[in-house]
């Protein structure tokens, strides 16, 4: 009985230094010297340095002088990455639909120069609630009202949101999209809102 104890403690402390210590170390240093970025969170910085966020969890963005991503269920007020999830309301939801009809409303409201139909990306929310892109139409369909908060041109608007369209990862997977907080960041490259200050440690407007 002695020594079937023996050899049960000395595979569990052989299998818990493999699997526990020394497996979770290569794989963290592989990451590191490999994807550094990547392992660390993909954080996006401003110009001052700051941590604005990172670029796989999305945000919100209530300025009318930032690009704003899709609707999210996460958490009470939405973008919680604590809580992601998306709403799981049916398609006959009378909640889903009077969100999207608020929506669509808000939309045309804060849009008005901007041509119908809205991009359905900026209407229904995501399965996480946390998506951190868009499709490039429903970024470029905001670009009237950047424009107009921001004091420049649409064509230059138009010119930034081209210039970060990310293509389809080795050519065929997924589909073309646009990274809310990597363009942001560039708009306040390009210049600053009337009445709103370039994104500070938390987004800028967002809650």
């Amino acid at each position: 009985m002695r020594r079937e104890i023996v050899i049960a403690l000395r595979a569990s402390l052989v299998t818990l230094t493999l699997t526990g210590v020394l497996y979770p170390l290569c794989t963290t240093g592989a990451a590191e010297l490999l994807f550094g970025e990547r392992a660390n969170g993909s954080l996006a910085r401003n110009e001052s340095g700051q941590v604005v966020g990172s670029e796989l969890i999305g945000q919100a963005f209530a300025s009318p002088a930032y690009l704003q991503g899709r609707p999210s269920a996460a958490g009470n007020n939405g973008y919680d990455a604590t809580s992601s999830s998306g709403s799981n309301f049916g398609t006959t939801s009378k909640k889903l639909r009077d969100r999207a009809v608020a929506d669509v409303a808000r939309l045309q409201k804060e849009n008005a120069a901007a041509p119908l139909p809205i991009p359905d990306a900026l209407i229904t929310a995501s399965a996480s609630g946390l998506d951190p892109d868009l499709p490039p139409d429903a970024a470029l369909w905001q670009a009237p009202r950047i424009a107009k908060a921001r004091n420049v041109t649409e064509d230059r608007v138009r010119e930034v949101i081209d210039n970060h369209v990310q293509e389809r990862d080795l050519g065929f997977l997924g589909e073309p999209r646009v990274n809310v907080l990597e363009l942001n960041l560039a708009l306040d490259s390009l210049a600053a809102p009337r009445r709103a200050a370039a994104i500070p440690s938390s987004a800028a407007g967002s809650r």
